[in-house]
């Protein structure tokens, strides 16, 4: 079951937009052309400053590293992300959790399957994947459940951002050569919804 699966690279993540090489000081404005990395940028550097914002980084954060959300936690967390949607950061609230927060948050599960070796490995992901499945992709998609009509859901962007950041990092193939024996079901589970067409309704397409 394991054997034919490939998991496959998709286009890598829109970055967030960067200024070109400084120009004289005499241009004070950038040109037409880097209106939407000048955009980018400042979106970017408002959101990171904004007090509801950080309230749901923060959480998401502590999600990632096994926590909870407190009581009443989700009420406010989706009033302060229905406030941002009504601002100019709305658009950006996706593409900043995409390339920053969700990065930032795989990041610790990538480490923690990192610190062991060989067979113990893949008990390991099997745990994490456990976890990230059952508890951190549900408390996400409902963090930012007032995020509706986007190209792709926070669910999907959060399966791709694991499949992507998480299992081509581990080296999956090599973990799974060392499996001696029969793999876990949950890893079984990861490998059908994570590659490509995913179980209906469950993975990335």
């Amino acid at each position: 079951m394991t054997r034919g699966f490939a998991p496959i690279l998709p286009g890598e993540f829109h970055k967030m937009g960067s200024f070109r090489r400084p120009r004289p000081r005499f241009m004070s404005s950038p040109v037409l052309s880097d209106l939407p990395r000048f955009q980018a940028t400042r979106q970017a550097l408002q959101l990171s400053s904004s007090s509801a914002w950080n309230s749901v980084q923060t959480a998401v954060i502590n999600v990632f590293k096994g926590g909870g959300l407190q009581s009443n936690e989700l009420y406010a967390l989706n009033e302060n992300i229905r406030r941002l949607l009504k601002s100019e950061l709305g658009s950006f609230i996706t593409d900043y959790f995409q390339n920053q927060l969700l990065a930032k948050g795989l990041f610790f599960v990538e480490e923690k399957i990192k610190l062991c070796e060989g067979e113990n490995r893949i008990e390991v992901l099997a745990e994490v994947w456990d976890h990230f499945f059952t508890e951190t992709l549900p408390t996400l998609q409902a963090i930012f459940y007032p995020v509706q009509g986007q190209e792709l859901t926070i669910r999907q962007i959060s399966l791709l951002g694991f499949r992507d950041l998480v299992l081509l990092k581990v080296k999956l193939g090599d973990l799974l050569l060392l499996a001696q024996s029969k793999l876990p079901s949950s890893i079984v589970q990861m490998l059908l919804i994570l590659q490509p067409g995913g179980t209906p309704g469950s993975g990335p397409r």
